[in-house]
């Protein structure tokens, strides 16, 4: 967490200085405020990685209730909804169960998708979204399964924002001037500010994991279940445990790993 693609790869070649001058990169993004797997390529097999980016993956994410945010995310400007979700179960059943399928979506405003030769999150930051045709992609969830719940005071909430903004990876490259490392200072101050303004209450999260086809936005798929539960909501925590399928070969002399 805290670490883009690149610089988790950077940081691993520091750790293991024998692949130093080795080619490397990464095969399917996954957010610098995100965790878990992140498969990276090594050597000629960079040559091969379309082939893995349409992966399927697997993530465990929790979706805080009742805020949401314009990237879907805590590392967003927020916004509070002063009405409680209703948090039954079948509620809940039917709403996951509803996400489930192929469903042609948008592209979240703040991504890297390229609209004119521009990602989405500069237009976002520029105030040209609505100048242009955002692409839409099929997304694919093939299970989603909810494993539990629990609350969350707004104190308790503000200390793990608060903690998980100091992560936020700072950069001096020209091209990322506009985004302003994420805005991750004004972000704060608006976070600050919507904590003073909120009243004291508890809040639910939802601990889900997902099956998914590659391209599916866990931060649009928080955002969408608050809307079906006539609320807002957020991903507060995103973290990828599985990409693609593996499998051990044994071919006579010892065991190789077979991905797909």
């Amino acid at each position: 967490m805290g670490e883009t693609p690149l610089a988790a790869i950077g940081a691993w070649k520091i750790e293991h200085l024998e692949y130093a001058d080795t080619a490397a990169c990464y095969a399917g993004r996954l957010d610098p405020m995100a965790s878990g797997k992140l498969l990276v390529l090594l050597g000629d097999e960079c040559k091969q990685q379309r082939a893995y980016t349409g992966l399927d993956k697997e993530y465990e994410i929790e979706v805080l209730l009742d805020i949401g945010s314009d990237t879907g995310d805590v590392l967003g400007v927020a916004e509070y909804s002063s009405q409680k979700a209703d948090v039954g179960a079948q509620i809940h059943r039917d709403v996951l169960r509803s996400e489930q399928g192929a469903y042609m979506r948008a592209y979240p405003a703040f991504s890297s998708k390229t609209v004119n030769g521009k990602p989405l999150f500069l237009h976002a930051l520029e105030g040209t979204l609505s100048h242009i045709q955002v692409p839409e992609h099929i997304e694919r969830i093939y299970r989603i399964q909810h494993q539990s719940s629990y609350t969350i005071p707004a104190q308790e909430l503000e200390a793990r924002v608060s903690k998980f903004l100091e992560l936020v990876p700072r950069t001096i490259e020209p091209s990322k001037r506009l985004g302003e490392d994420f805005r991750v200072d004004a972000i704060r101050a608006h976070w600050n500010s919507l904590f003073k303004m909120m009243p004291e209450r508890d809040f639910t999260v939802l601990r889900l994991k997902v099956v998914c086809a590659s391209g599916v936005y866990m931060r649009s798929l928080a955002g969408r279940i608050g809307v079906s539960l006539h609320t807002k909501a957020l991903a507060l925590s995103i973290k990828r445990t599985k990409i693609g399928k593996y499998i051990s070969v044994w071919n006579g002399v010892g065991f190789w790993i077979q991905t797909y």
